[in-house]
């Protein structure tokens, strides 16, 4: 029996958001252990899921809808690692107007330490990177360089491809509207505690 090759998914969920809500609004209440699995080949055997976010503060509509997102991930079995959603000051150099605007700072760092230490503690034959992130083009480098019998394959969100990415990867696809029509939570989710989570109105 042929041995199946041992991957491990790893998602920037912010890159993942907002290229899949660019192109199909309507489709926001995503199950990434579902995704995860849907785009995995037969030959293939799934070992873990890391999804990569911050929480979004200042901003209390969107906090509570990403609340209700990340309890609906905490009942499956995907890791969530966490950076930082920092406020930051910009301004226009043309007219001199000042605001207030939002930045997730790393994420990118969070991703390549953890592909780059289950690379050395042999965790995985392949990293699915669910990200168009150019930042990430040099953990993908050192991985193939210093593991070559391992491989770094991207799937790009939707509107989020990227060449320099592309060709550093060993394969690549773009995740179709299939992909994440078909990996939808149900409206409706149990909690352990028995409570039941709703499907954000706003995403219906």
């Amino acid at each position: 029996m042929e041995k199946k090759e041992r991957v491990i998914v790893y998602i920037d969920g912010f890159n993942l958001y907002f290229g899949m809500t660019s192109s199909y609004p309507d489709i926001k209440w995503l199950n990434v252990e579902l995704l995860a699995n849907n785009l995995l080949k037969s030959s293939q055997e799934l070992f873990g899921i890391k999804y990569f976010t911050s929480m979004v503060s200042n901003n209390p509509p969107k906090e509570q809808r990403q609340r209700a997102y990340i309890s609906a991930l905490e009942t499956t079995s995907v890791q969530i690692i966490y950076g930082h959603y920092k406020s930051k000051t910009k301004s226009c150099k043309r007219c001199g107007h000042i605001w207030n605007d939002n930045e997730e700072k790393m994420t990118d760092v969070n991703i390549a330490v953890e592909m780059l230490k289950d690379a050395m503690e042999d965790k995985f034959d392949m990293a699915m990177l669910i990200s168009g992130d150019s930042d990430l083009v040099p953990p993908i480098l050192a991985i193939h360089e210093k593991f070559p019998q391992k491989r770094v394959f991207v799937a790009f969100p939707p509107n989020r491809s990227n060449v320099s990415v592309k060709n550093v990867a060993k394969g690549s696809m773009i995740i179709g509207r299939k992909k994440l029509k078909d990996s939808q939570f149900q409206e409706q989710i149990k909690l352990q505690n028995g409570y039941i989570l709703n499907k954000p109105t706003e995403w219906k």
